[in-house]
C-alpha cells in the first residue's frame, strides 16, 4: 500500500513514500470528552515497561487506515473511525532500520468506550485517559510528544470533530479495445476485483456510513464488496458518471453539496476525468481556496482514493486536510 498526504495552506503534513528498508505501522491519538474536557488515551505496555500512544505494525496485505484501527482496538479494546491524520514519526530500531508510524485523531464514541474488550494483557497492562498536559508528561517517548502537540494544533483551531468526504476512483476495468458493448458498461478485470477488496477496510476504517457511484459497472462493482461488508444500501447516479461528464449533463455539485451539508462520512464513487471536478466542487461547497492540492487528490490510479476531512461543526470552514491511499495490488 502506497499513502501520501497533501499539504494544504496553513497544513503541515509530511509526503511518506514506502521503502523495504523501513518497518511501516499505523495508529491514533483517541481521545473522548469526559464530563466536557478532552481526554487522550495512552497504554502502559508490559514489555518495554513504558507508556505511548496506541499504535502497531501493518500486517502483509493492509493498508495503513486499517492498520490504525485494528492496532487500537487490539491495545485498548476501543473500536474508532478515523479522523484528521496528526502527522508521521519516524525513528530508528535496535536493527537500524527506521520505523515510520502514521497516525490520525480518532474519537472514542460512548458505545465504544462501553463495549470496550480490554483486559491487562502480555503486551499491554493498563491503558488511561489523561489531559493533554499530563500526556506531555507521561509519554516516553519524545516523537510521541510532537504527535500529541500536532493533534493539540487542531484542538486550538476548533477543527477536531471531522468528517471526511471520500472521492474514489474505480479499480482496474476491461479496456475499451477489448470491449463490445457500451462503454458503461465496462466490468471491473480480475485485478480490478482484487483490489475492490482490498480497499473495503481502509475505507471501513474512515466510519463510511453513505455510498454514492456512479451508474457505470465498473463503479457499482468497485464499491459493491464495501457495501457488502457495511451491509448499506449503494446509491447510483448518472450525474457524476463519465458519460454524463463526456455530454456536458453531469451534476457534480448536487451530489457535493447533498454530501457536506449532510455531514456524515461517505464515498463518492467516480472516474479519472470526473475526479478532478469533483474535489473542486469540495472546495468550492466549503470555501476552501482552490491551489494544487486538487489537481494532486484527484490524480488518482485505479481503486485509489483521496479522504477529504471537513470539519462536523462548520463545514464552510474549509478543507481541514486531504491524504490520498493507493492500494498495491
Amino acid at each position: 500500500m502506497t499513502s501520501r498526504q497533501l499539504q494544504l495552506p496553513a497544513d503541515s503534513i509530511t509526503d511518506s513514500k514506502w521503502t523495504d528498508k523501513a518497518v511501516y505501522a499505523a495508529g491514533a491519538v483517541v481521545w473522548r470528552l469526559i464530563d466536557g474536557k478532552l481526554r487522550v488515551l495512552l497504554i502502559h505496555r508490559t514489555k518495554y515497561r513504558d507508556i505511548t500512544l496506541p499504535k502497531g505494525k501493518v500486517d502483509p496485505g493492509e493498508m495503513l487506515a486499517e492498520t490504525a484501527v485494528r492496532e487500537v482496538h487490539e491495545e485498548t479494546g476501543v473500536r474508532v473511525s478515523l479522523g484528521v491524520p496528526v502527522g508521521v514519526s519516524r525513528y530508528h530500531l535496535a536493527s537500524q532500520k527506521q520505523k515510520v508510524v502514521h497516525y490520525w485523531a480518532a474519537e472514542a464514541t460512548e458505545d465504544a468506550i462501553r463495549e470496550s474488550t480490554f483486559v491487562p494483557n502480555k503486551e499491554v497492562a493498563a491503558i488511561e485517559w489523561v489531559s493533554l498536559k499530563k500526556a506531555r508528561s507521561r509519554l516516553s517517548y519524545p516523537v510521541d510528544i510532537e504527535i500529541l502537540d500536532i493533534f493539540s494544533n487542531l484542538v486550538d483551531d476548533g477543527v477536531l470533530r471531522t468528517f471526511p468526504v471520500i472521492a474514489l476512483r474505480h479499480a482496474k476495468a476491461t479496456p475499451r479495445s477489448e470491449w463490445d458493448g457500451s462503454d458503461a458498461s465496462r466490468p471491473l478485470t480480475s485485478r480490478g476485483q482484487k483490489q475492490a477488496k482490498s480497499i473495503v477496510g481502509p475505507l471501513s476504517a474512515f466510519g463510511v456510513r453513505k455510498i454514492v457511484t456512479s451508474d457505470a459497472t465498473r463503479c457499482v462493482e468497485t464499491i459493491t464488496p464495501l457495501a457488502k461488508s457495511l451491509k448499506r444500501k449503494v446509491v447510483e447516479t448518472a450525474k457524476i458518471s463519465q458519460d454524463a461528464w463526456e455530454d456536458g449533463e453531469s451534476d457534480l455539485r448536487s451530489v457535493v453539496g447533498r454530501r457536506v451539508r449532510a455531514g456524515k462520512p461517505a464515498v463518492l464513487c467516480s472516474h479519472g476525468p470526473v475526479l478532478p471536478g469533483l474535489l473542486t466542487e469540495i472546495a468550492l461547497a466549503t470555501g476552501t481556496v482552490q491551489g494544487s492540492y486538487v489537481g494532486s487528490a484527484s490524480d488518482l490510479e485505479p481503486a485509489a482514493f483521496s479522504v477529504v476531512h471537513l470539519s462536523a461543526t462548520n463545514p464552510g470552514s474549509g478543507i481541514i486536510a486531504i491524504e490520498t491511499h493507493i492500494p498495491k495490488v
